[in-house]
């Protein structure tokens, strides 16, 4: 049951409870003929439809058809109270009892992720991280202090398979439930820089290794962030600024990246893939390697220690720690790195 449907389905059994109360008040008014006040009336109902035991309203023997009355008003009471009761019963049930199991469930599943992203902040920026994670197969969990953002975006974007900490970000814990100890990468998209230089503190503290990528905003922030601890910084305004003016200028180019992230058919990306050592890639040529053969993917780019090599000749060879830069479907670059470590 949706958080926002509660409300009406609580509403829906207490107003036919006192539609009940009400009508059967109204009734042994209307047949005492000004015998009973409209108070007495409709306390008489009160007690009828709880069945908790009552004194009969005076002379009620001498006034036709309220007893019926009062055996109508008991039996639609049972009725509507026990409709009322089962409907709290599964608000009480779906909702508080049911939110601790799902909360326990999700974070069971957390626990058991390693090597996982954590995206800090589901706002305006974090939400297309969520989507390009989601797109590329990426196991991530979001960490957020709005419950509603969290469980729409889990609907809506990730189709119920998003694993999120409702929480502050800049705290160590909920860093710590997010699997921070355990992760590869983060990415703070907070609205702040203060904050997101404050998470990436955090986080650098509890993971020595992971890859932190924060989003920045003003000018002088990269260099802060960096210093706490930051392999990369991300401007928005600088991206947007570089994006207006390549649609101005190369608007064919523009179009093509669009096309190929936004395809829901077939999820193209540039994607690096890491030659590791034993690998029986190590020392052969491109041309001696099933990259084309095996997985369709297109290599784009070499980078060798801190050399790019782009459209690299076939005779290239490959070394330990050499990055190729491919571009293909995602599920094929899956199938490049099962190559690569076989």
């Amino acid at each position: 049951m949706a958080r926002t449907d509660r409300p009406i389905a609580i509403a829906v059994p207490l107003a036919m409870l006192a539609g009940v109360i009400v009508a059967g008040g109204a009734a042994l008014y209307a047949l005492g003929g000004g015998r009973w006040s409209l108070a007495d009336t409709l306390y008489h109902a009160l007690n009828a439809v709880s069945t908790v035991g009552f004194r009969e309203l005076d002379g009620m023997h001498e006034v036709r058809f309220s007893y019926l009355a009062t055996g109508v008003i008991v039996l639609a009471g049972l009725g509507t109270v026990a409709y009322f009761q089962s409907s709290l019963t599964a608000i009480l049930v779906q909702g508080v009892i049911g939110e601790r199991f799902r909360v326990k469930r999700m974070q069971k599943q957390i626990d058991g992720l390693s090597q996982h992203m954590i995206v800090c902040g589901a706002g305006s920026t974090g939400m297309h991280v969520i989507e390009e994670m989601h797109a590329t197969g990426t196991a991530f969990v979001v960490i957020d202090r709005d419950r509603a953002m969290l469980e729409r975006l889990s609907t809506e974007v990730v189709q119920g398979k998003m694993l999120y900490v409702v929480g502050d970000a800049t705290e160590d814990h909920v860093l710590t439930e997010a699997g921070m100890t355990r992760c590869r990468g983060l990415v703070a998209a907070l609205t702040e820089d203060k904050d997101n230089l404050f998470v990436t503190l955090s986080a650098r503290s509890l993971n020595a290794t992971a890859r932190i990528v924060t989003k920045v905003i003003a000018p002088d922030a990269a260099p802060k962030m960096m210093r706490a601890g930051a392999n990369a910084t991300v401007s928005p305004n600088m991206i947007g600024g570089r994006r207006l003016a390549g649609e101005l200028v190369r608007p064919t180019v523009h179009e093509f990246l669009d096309q190929m992230l936004r395809d829901k058919h077939q999820v193209l990306r540039l994607e690096e893939v890491t030659i590791p050592e034993g690998s029986s890639f190590t020392g052969k040529s491109l041309r001696e390697v099933p990259i084309r053969s095996e997985t369709n993917l297109l290599v784009v780019a070499l980078r060798v220690g801190s050399k790019f090599i782009y459209n690299p000749e076939p005779s290239t060879e490959l070394e330990v720690g050499s990055v190729l830069v491919v571009l293909g479907e995602s599920r094929n670059v899956t199938r490049l790195r099962e190559l690569i470590t076989r």
